[in-house]
């Protein structure tokens, strides 16, 4: 199927395995082309290319001073990215070095404070103020205010909102949540772009550390690209010996 010929240009086949080195060369953003419409505009783009490319040899272009300078620096990048990849291709990181590195580094790998809150919201603050004043009155539980003042769907779990984290909330609800004691309810309404909310934290916990199978991929990255970084440097220092430098200026 890759060996499909899609089109010709000056007797020249272009094929499907042709578009998806196309698309390969993209990264991320071939994905958006992988599909029937997408690889027509790639398909149009070869076709492009193979009639400049096809002109510029019938013109003779590669003979040009110019073009003969190009080709002497795209060479010299080519071969020091090469240079580079041989340098760095050999590295790995091994399952026992990020365990190491997890079990020495626990601290870091914390999964952040977590909370779970309940909500009432509505539209004005005297609204939640009179609210409020049931609720501590001992007229209605939170729970029961929630059902039947909130105009947030979670009303039917009694205004509960489930556990989340830092940033997951509005900022003037977040900051307000993370700083109240557990079984505290806001006396001052928290007023958002959504409206007016009394709030009550149900509880706190502190993050538990990320297991290391849920983490290691990351770890491993992470030690594999200071495990690069650090061969690169040494490998310049080494070649500084070899060839001079001096920074003029």
């Amino acid at each position: 199927m890759d060996n499909k010929v899609l089109a010709t240009v000056g007797g020249c086949p272009i094929t499907e395995a042709d578009v998806t080195a196309f698309i390969n060369t993209l990264g991320q953003r071939g994905a958006g082309y992988n599909n029937p419409k997408g690889r027509a505009v790639i398909l149009t783009q070869l076709v492009s290319s193979r009639l400049f490319l096809l002109d510029a040899k019938r013109n003779l272009l590669e003979a040009e001073p110019a073009f003969r300078d190009m080709l002497v620096r795209a060479k010299d990048e080519l071969l020091t990215n090469y240079a580079v990849e041989k340098l760095l291709s050999g590295l790995q990181v091994t399952d026992e070095e990020a365990k190491k590195f997890y079990d020495e580094n626990a601290d870091k790998f914390g999964g952040g404070e977590t909370v779970n809150a309940s909500h009432i919201l509505v539209d004005s603050e005297a609204k939640a103020n009179e609210i409020y004043e049931e609720i501590a009155s001992g007229k209605k539980t939170f729970e029961e205010a929630a059902k039947a003042f909130s105009s947030c769907p979670s009303k039917e779990q009694g205004g509960n909102l489930g556990d989340f984290g830092h940033g997951q909330m509005v900022p003037e609800f977040d900051t307000a949540v993370f700083s109240m004691n557990v079984g505290e309810i806001t006396k001052t309404p928290v007023k958002t772009q959504f409206g007016y909310h009394l709030i009550k934290l149900n509880d706190k916990r502190d993050g538990a550390p990320i297991a290391f199978d849920e983490i290691k991929d990351q770890v491993k990255e992470q030690l594999l690209g200071e495990k690069q970084q650090k061969a690169y440097e040494s490998r310049v220092n080494q070649l500084k010996i070899l060839y001079p430098v001096d920074i003029l200026g």
